[in-house]
């Protein structure tokens, strides 16, 4: 599997540049002969940004996750991608798995969002794993990473996902030092026991930029996007930076 991790900008409140930000990178990633591009967390409209009660859309018929469907039928490649979910009157942080031809094959909703971000999100409903020429691919979103027992990526193991993909955003207090304190020791921890028992890859991708609005207003999201191989040692990393816009290309052994 040739996978591109599109550790982009992420501008809260603002789907257009986001969206079309998120359509460069797959076609960027496309041109270099990608299978797999994954995006962020809430690409559309940041991660907790209340904006998402005005403009949260529908999947898949609302307009985040339609420029996405076309864009992964445009460039011929696999997109998934975290976007804010209107669902009637509830909003869902939510990723997608879309494939060549256009077809939303996974549409989860986050199940282990931290604390204050339930106060925007509702509580996801769902887990599951799609088929597809690469392998069989599992889908989940940050925190779900870190649930208790690692529950979300072990069940996904346990249900056959060979490679789990997971749109994140991380992000970290103003005054972190990455020399003193280096980023991604809790994913490290988390996605390495996973792989090593369970034979899978995780791969996550986090997007860059500042948040805010909410309790982490300020708060810089820094990258580090991560995959970790069957062994629990990592295949490919991000930098750090809230400005560390970067494409991350690897071939991910098959499983």
């Amino acid at each position: 599997m040739k996978l591109a991790l599109a550790q982009m900008l992420v501008e809260p409140g603002n789907p257009a540049a986001n969206l079309a930000r998120a359509e460069q990178r797959i076609a960027a990633a496309a041109v270099r002969g990608v299978e797999v591009v994954l995006l962020p967390e809430c690409l559309d409209l940041g991660w907790t940004h209340p904006s998402a009660r005005e403009l949260a859309t529908p999947i898949p018929d609302g307009a985040s996750c339609q420029r996405l469907i076309a864009a992964a039928r445009k460039q011929r490649v696999f997109v998934c991608a975290g976007i804010v979910e209107r669902a009637g009157e509830c909003l869902f942080n939510a990723a997608v798995l879309i494939d060549p031809d256009g077809r939303a094959l996974l549409h989860h909703r986050k199940i282990h969002e931290l604390d204050f971000g339930r106060e925007l999100y509702a509580t996801g409903d769902r887990l599951g794993v799609a088929d597809t020429p690469l392998g069989r691919i599992g889908l989940m979103i940050c925190a779900d990473g870190f649930a208790p027992g690692q529950v979300i990526s072990r069940s996904l193991a346990l249900m056959g996902a060979k490679v789990i993909l997971s749109p994140c955003a991380w992000a970290v207090p103003v005054d972190h030092d990455n020399e003193r304190e280096p980023y991604g020791g809790l994913w490290l921890e988390n996605y390495g026991v996973v792989c090593r028992e369970h034979d899978v890859i995780i791969a996550g991708c986090s997007n860059v930029g500042t948040i805010t609005a909410g309790p982490w207003s300020g708060r810089p999201c820094i990258g580090c996007s991560l995959v970790i191989g069957a062994d629990g040692q990592p295949l490919a990393r991000g930098p750090y930076g809230s400005t560390a816009d970067e494409l991350i290309l690897l071939d991910v052994p098959s499983r």
